[in-house]
């Protein structure tokens, strides 16, 4: 499993994801920068993603839905606001009607990923920033930590079979 630190901050409302990977930035970045690759991890195993639309420059918009094991569709959406390949995306993250409309009545967050190398390896963060506390504790209670966990398990996975 590549995640190697969680840390919650319920003061400054953050939840941070560290994995590391056997693989170059240029190719880390590439599983966002990728809709079909991005489809491969973004979201749990048993949820898999479908990218509709993918723009990942400042301003860009990406609209996805994960689909459940029963066949229901749940939609979500980002707002590119910075990006840096291949060190750094920041992007508001949200949920969306089936339309793929922003649901006003779910939390948002505003996510920031730093991507490192060093000695061959690469390391990932995931800053996940909470507009309120009720956001952040509804999030945690819908499986937030276990649903990036599973996820990032995935990257480490396609990059594993690369080199098999």
């Amino acid at each position: 499993m590549p995640v190697t630190d969680v840390n919650k901050d319920l003061d400054a409302l953050t939840m941070t994801i560290t994995a590391e990977f056997d693989a170059g930035a240029e190719r880390v970045w590439e599983m966002w920068a990728d809709p079909r690759q991005l489809e491969r991890w973004w979201g749990p195993p048993s949820y898999p993603a479908t990218v509709v639309d993918h723009d990942l420059s400042p301003g860009g918009r990406v609209a996805y839905f994960m689909t459940s094991p029963e066949g229901q569709k749940f939609h979500g959406w980002w707002r590119v606001e910075e990006a840096e390949p291949p060190r750094r995306l920041r992007f508001e993250d949200g949920f969306a009607d089936d339309e793929g409309r922003p649901n006003q009545e779910m939390p948002t967050t505003t996510a920031t990923v730093t991507i490192t190398e060093a000695d061959g390896a690469t390391k990932m963060s995931i800053e996940s920033k909470f507009g309120s506390r009720e956001g952040m504790e509804q999030l945690a209670e819908m499986g937030m930590e276990q649903g990036m966990r599973e996820a990032l398990g995935q990257i480490d996975e396609l990059l594993i079979g690369e080199r098999a």
